[in-house]
């Protein structure tokens, strides 16, 4: 069975255009297909992701990455082994060394506070996805534009994106030798 060549998504016929649409190699009349990346507002996908145990996950991952977290702790312990030891006076030991029910209790919230992490680091990951996709859909209309603009100057397109394709591997080429 024979492939038929893809319906173009972007109805305009221009010079600017169809440079645009061979920059990967095929004239093919799809422009990164900016339809199909339509990203509603911003602050209305944030809305959308900002739920009350989103909320409270953030809260807590913020407060368990706080110095006063750390103190906090340190003095929990602290009283919690003395109490248990005898050195506060008390006579009552409740948790015995090696303090099993201390150990129970971190336990516990270490898997917790791991929980809440992740569910703090998927909103970060899905709020950078939406910005991906924002950056994507301003570089294809920047390239458009500009393509356009150039074409209008009477702008040699295809001497721009030599000298595009020399600035981005002199970039990469410096990248590499800085971090070798």
């Amino acid at each position: 069975m024979e492939q038929s060549a893809p319906t173009p998504t972007f109805p305009h016929d221009c010079e600017a255009c169809r440079t645009i649409d061979r920059l990967d190699g095929v004239e093919d009349g799809q422009l990164g297909a900016p339809g199909h990346y339509r990203v509603l507002d911003e602050r209305t996908l944030f809305t959308r992701l900002r739920k009350a145990e989103g909320s409270v996950a953030d809260g807590v991952t913020a407060f368990a990455g706080s110095m006063k977290f750390v103190y906090i702790h340190a003095i929990w312990f602290a009283i919690w082994v003395a109490a248990n030891i005898g050195l506060a006076g008390l006579n009552y030991e409740f948790d015995k060394f090696p303090f099993g029910l201390l150990t129970m209790i971190v336990s516990l919230e270490a898997i917790f506070l791991a929980t809440f992490v992740m569910i703090s680091q998927n909103r970060q990951a899905a709020r950078s996805d939406i910005r991906s996709r924002l950056d994507f859909e301003n570089n294809l209309r920047s390239e458009i534009w500009s393509m356009h603009i150039g074409q209008a100057l009477g702008i040699d397109v295809q001497h721009v994106e030599d000298l595009v394709q020399k600035a981005i591997t002199a970039a990469e080429e410096r990248l590499v030798r800085e971090e070798g």
